[in-house]
């Protein structure tokens, strides 16, 4: 600021531009889980976007080169590719059966992530993560590791239920250590 070229009016405008696209994510997050509240009270239907609306276009496009940067980049290249591919209608099919397998975790969350039916839940999560790509063993826990600890995708898994990343998380684990039997 002590520069004889720093233009505070020109830094003012962009900081509040900046608050501004805060503002406007955050009443995006704001509405889905309100969204979200009232389909589980059975006051409103939700389509399987509903329940991921907080990332935008742009913000999945600044994720996927964040994965790009963590993980091998032809993977997440072709994963994008893949999922850019699908028409329309595919894409809304496949967000459906991934918040159906959601849905039915939390309902048997209560009889624990070791038990039979939450296993061939995670199985069902496994074979419907090959609409995306084919993870291995490590590759599922890293995922489930990213739900659970990465705040703006726990923060997806919240809108769901409170639990359902540190019990998917669990579930995973037994999943793949069961595998390896």
């Amino acid at each position: 600021m002590g520069r004889p070229d720093f233009d505070v009016l020109t830094a003012l405008r962009s900081h509040k531009e900046a608050l501004q696209g805060r503002v406007e994510r955050l009443n995006r997050l704001i509405q889905t889980v309100d969204n979200t509240i009232e389909h589980l009270k059975g006051n409103e239907s939700m389509n399987a976007k509903g329940l991921f609306e907080g990332f935008s276009e742009e913000e999945q496009e600044k994720y996927a080169l964040e994965a790009e940067q963590m993980y091998d980049p032809e993977t997440v290249r072709a994963s994008n590719r893949k999922w850019k591919a699908y028409p329309p209608a595919e894409k809304e099919r496949i967000l459906a059966e991934g918040k159906a397998i959601y849905v039915d975790l939390i309902a048997a969350m209560p009889k624990g992530a070791t038990s039979a039916e939450v296993q061939t839940l995670i199985a069902r999560w496994h074979q419907h993560m090959q609409y995306f790509w084919s993870p291995n063993d490590e590759q599922l826990l890293g995922l489930a590791d990213g739900y659970n600890e990465d705040a703006r995708f726990r923060a997806n898994f919240d809108k769901m239920h409170p639990k359902l990343a540190e019990f998917m998380h669990e579930a995973v684990k037994v999943y793949v250590k069961n595998r390896k039997k």
